[in-house]
């Protein structure tokens, strides 16, 4: 099993938002766009992080925006949004952050395979400053290993 599809509708590159919730917002949008979720689902990610606060901050200026499988998931589904201004989402090591992955999943068993698969990808310390640089989509599919849609190469 591979990563889920990213389609073009759920990739954003250069956006300019005005702190953590606007970006989690636009990663929901994005995964919306696609057809993997709905606006609940992004309501879902933002509640998420009010609650927990900024654990979805995995790395230096990265977050992986996600809220557990609901009925508003869809599909699984991933996003990608990159910002021209780096936020801050109140992480003590990681902030601020310029890359937001958005994930939906429709179980649990999905959700720990594709953080592991997403894991492997952000092994390479390499990987989060070149999605930040990335100027089109399907430099960002490479990037991650992931395809257009299902089966089919970007």
């Amino acid at each position: 099993m591979s990563l889920p599809p990213l389609p073009d509708s759920a990739i954003t590159i250069g956006l300019r938002v005005d702190d953590w919730q606007g970006a989690v917002r636009a990663a929901g949008q994005a995964l919306e766009r696609s057809g993997a979720t709905t606006p609940e689902y992004t309501d879902r990610m933002v509640g998420v992080i009010e609650e927990f606060g900024a654990y979805v901050v995995i790395a230096p200026g990265f977050a992986l925006a996600h809220a557990r499988p609901g009925s508003d998931v869809l599909t699984e589904g991933l996003s990608v949004l990159t910002l021209a201004e780096p936020v801050a989402f109140g992480h003590p090591h990681n902030d601020p952050v310029q890359v937001v992955v958005g994930l939906a999943v429709t179980s649990s068993d999905e959700h720990v395979h594709f953080v592991a698969e997403l894991a492997n990808v952000f092994n390479d310390e390499q990987v989060i400053p070149a999605l930040a640089r990335a100027t089109d989509a399907d430099g960002i599919r490479s990037l991650l290993g992931a395809t257009a849609s299902n089966g089919e190469p970007s």
